[in-house]
């Protein structure tokens, strides 16, 4: 029997999307930790079809928050992690369903690993998918192969919110959740 560890569990259910930072940087070695945890998370073939950028340069924070549509909390944040899919790398082993499917699926899989481990460290972070993939491959210079797919804004909470669960409206489970037995 598996036994469930609850701190993971914990990190699930605390887990929010925070849009206000304290200036405080984050340490190095929490930012690698970080970074370690998305690159465990699963991809289809083991192919790993991402790319990691950690923007902590003011300008370029500036740059990103008007592409994600003026959303200034972006340039706020003591760091930025930018997640980029290479869609070349997947469609080699799986054709067309990987460069328009897998590599945006592995993506998204890190990015909540590293909202997860976020919530682990104390910092707070927001996805942000809202943005103009154009405007972010032109602020950081991605090479035309890459497809940026989310934007994490990454910093010490301003405030304490509350999580997610009991925050806001669940669809109930009769709604989301089918049993076939």
């Amino acid at each position: 029997m598996i036994a469930l560890t609850k701190d993971l569990i914990d990190a699930i259910e605390q887990r929010r999307s925070v849009r206000s930072f304290k200036p405080d940087p984050i340490p190095e070695p929490t930012l690698g930790r970080i970074i370690d945890c998305a690159l465990l998370a699963p991809s289809a073939g083991n192919i790993q079809p991402w790319k990691f950028w950690i923007i902590k340069r003011p300008e370029v924070k500036a740059a990103l928050a008007r592409a994600a549509h003026d959303q200034e909390f972006v340039a706020e944040a003591p760091v930025v992690i930018v997640v980029a899919a290479e869609p070349r790398r997947s469609a080699a082993r799986y054709g067309n369903r990987g460069a328009e499917l897998y590599c945006i699926q592995d993506t998204a899989a890190a990015v909540e690993n590293i909202l997860l481990a976020a919530v682990a460290f104390g910092l707070g972070a927001c996805w942000v998918g809202a943005f103009s993939e154009r405007a972010v491959s032109q602020a950081l210079g991605l090479p035309g192969d890459l497809r940026p797919v989310a934007m994490v804004p990454i910093g010490y909470p301003r405030e304490k919110g509350k999580p997610v669960r009991g925050s806001r409206p669940q669809r109930p489970w009769e709604e989301t959740v089918v049993v076939i037995e």
